[in-house]
């Protein structure tokens, strides 16, 4: 093979390669909130997606029987066990180190620790939760997930069970800026691309996350991201908490891509704008009300 010809090759390796990495890189990610792999594209690869014990639900409070418990909800936590944030693709996520959380009473029976907490948002102020009040939507939802360390050894045996997991839904609503929020949106800017995450320099205390002297709402229900298993317990609290327009904006500005990859084309240009599952069917489900 002559030096020419070797060039040659050497050339259109280079090309098809560089064509395989562009084709990949544009791929869409396996699941997202986009036209391409939103929420009515998971149960082709997630089939528990397509159950009848689904998250989120619209919570009609008309006619809610009461849960009766003697056991008021309480929880514990440490905030400098709140480790790092990270970016997933989908929204910004704070990993915890659960030893010494605790939340009990109300409906759950034995102690749950805290595994990680996250947020959900819309593209404007009118949307972003994932669970509706009578079709009333808000700005945002803050989901607390903790697992049950009372039957189970680790986060990954629980959520294989209808116990296993039971997750605190905070609603947000635009107005005053929510300053324990703030110390997550101050490392917000170190995670704009998927896969990167940051050290949370100023312990969080999640328990500052919660409305005060809020009634909730429970029910059995599921994941609300893939594989949408159906192992939670529901506690979603009525009152809503403040975030600024500016903390908002903030969550808008995450892209779903990583550094290396191209933009995709999707609708919302890359930008983390919309990342809520719309409501589902309760069904035979039942939900109840605690006054607290």
């Amino acid at each position: 093979m002559s030096k020419h010809e070797i060039l040659v090759k050497l050339k259109v390796t280079r090309k098809r390669n560089n064509l395989l990495k562009t084709h990949i890189r544009l791929m869409p990610l396996e699941w997202g909130y986009n036209q391409e792999n939103g929420p009515e594209k998971w149960p082709h690869t997630y089939p528990e997606a397509a159950g009848t014990r689904q998250s989120p639900i619209d919570i009609k409070p008309v006619d809610l029987k009461t849960l009766n418990s003697n056991r008021k909800l309480s929880w514990k936590y440490i905030p400098e066990h709140t480790n790092e944030v990270s970016n997933p693709g989908y929204c910004w996520k704070v990993s915890v180190d659960g030893r010494g959380s605790e939340l009990s009473g109300g409906p759950l029976e034995g102690t749950y620790v805290l595994e990680q907490f996250h947020c959900h948002w819309g593209k404007t102020n009118n949307e972003g939760s994932e669970h509706t009040i009578n079709g009333k939507k808000f700005a945002g939802e803050l989901h607390l997930v903790h697992w049950n360390s009372t039957k189970y050894s680790s986060f990954e045996a629980a959520a294989k069970h209808s116990d296993g997991l039971a997750v605190l839904g905070v609603f947000l609503k635009p107005g005053k800026k929510h300053m324990e929020l703030d110390k997550i949106v101050n490392q917000l800017s170190k995670i704009q691309y998927r896969g990167e995450s940051a050290k949370i320099l100023v312990p969080i205390n999640p328990g500052a996350l919660l409305p005060e002297d809020s009634g909730y709402y429970t029910y059995q229900g599921s994941l609300t991201t893939p594989p949408c298993s159906e192992c939670v317990i529901w506690i979603v609290f009525k009152e809503p908490v403040d975030i600024s327009q500016e903390q908002l904006e903030a969550f808008r500005s995450l892209r779903c891509y990583s550094s290396e990859d191209i933009c995709p084309c999707d609708e919302f240009k890359g930008f983390v704008k919309t990342n809520f599952r719309p409501t589902l069917p309760l069904g035979q489900r039942e939900v109840k009300e605690c006054r607290q």
